[in-house]
């Protein structure tokens, strides 16, 4: 067993995944295309950025000879497929501003991993953008392509080479990983970049920077869910007391039977 540092921490996800030969190993098996690429680039801008909001891309690559653009994103958010549908838009408009039609010389491919999960519980989707037929069958017009990933949900029905990939990564989510279960060249190299003892003090750093943001973004999400409990609790009670109240019931009566204060019940039943 090899002790590692977990891919559920951005930085050390853009550590591994930034080696050209695992980046476009990766992309070969999820998206289906061979890219040749020279480097990745991590937190990418565009430089005027593109409509009003920065985006910044986790990892980038553009294959110039094959004409295609690559951006990994990982990180989740109540709102990922809204996000990263306006930060692939962007790579698709940064290059339609400069050119003499509406069609971009490059084609953008979006893969997004969500080691956190997702409320979908599905192990991939993708936003495929090509037109299709009456019949669904695509015209072969459009090649973007959004692919959405969730490790945590990898099952026996997961398809190859997909599943060896989601498996990897959700390995080394307890930092552990038992290298002798894969043979894909690309996936141990991944192991071998995150190995504990090669994480620098810097990115041990940001490591806990990034764990400390997602306690406080669980502590926040669990707090909003607890009031809106309680809020929907209040609502059901207080529709029990107006219906309590035209059976002729009293105000104290009411308020032992629903937990609401008299006050309140007053207040919402004005017009009753």
């Amino acid at each position: 067993m090899k002790k590692v540092a977990s891919l559920r921490y951005g930085v050390i996800f853009k550590k591994a995944f930034c080696d050209p030969e695992i980046f476009t190993a990766f992309v070969r098996d999820i998206a289906g295309i061979n890219i040749e690429i020279d480097r990745v680039e991590t937190e990418k801008e565009f430089d005027p950025p593109v409509g009003y909001i920065k985006s910044r891309f986790d990892l980038f690559a553009q294959d110039l000879k094959n004409h295609v653009v690559v951006d990994i994103q990982h990180e989740r958010y109540p709102d990922h497929y809204d996000r990263f549908m306006h930060y692939h838009m962007a790579a698709i408009l940064e290059q339609v501003a400069n050119a003499r039609n509406y069609r971009p010389g490059m084609t953008v491919f979006t893969i997004v991993v969500l080691t956190s999960g997702d409320k979908h519980k599905t192990d991939m989707a993708v936003t495929d953008f090509d037109p299709r037929d009456r019949k669904g069958n695509p015209l072969g017009e459009i090649r973007h392509k959004v692919i959405y990933l969730c490790p945590k949900y990898v099952d026996d029905e997961t398809p190859e080479p997909f599943r060896s990939w989601l498996l990897a990564i959700q390995d080394t989510l307890d930092e552990e990983v038992d290298e002798t279960v894969y043979q894909q060249a690309e996936i141990l190299k991944i192991f071998d970049h995150i190995e504990k003892d090669s994480v620098s003090p810097a990115e041990r750093a940001v490591m806990f920077d990034e764990y400390a943001k997602e306690q406080l973004q669980e502590e926040k999400f669990a707090e909003s869910e607890k009031i809106g409990i309680e809020k929907g609790a209040k609502l059901k009670a207080m529709e029990t007391a107006k219906n309590l109240l035209k059976m002729g019931l009293s105000l104290e009566q009411i308020a032992r039977a629903t937990g609401l204060a008299i006050e309140d019940i007053q207040a919402e039943t004005t017009d009753i």
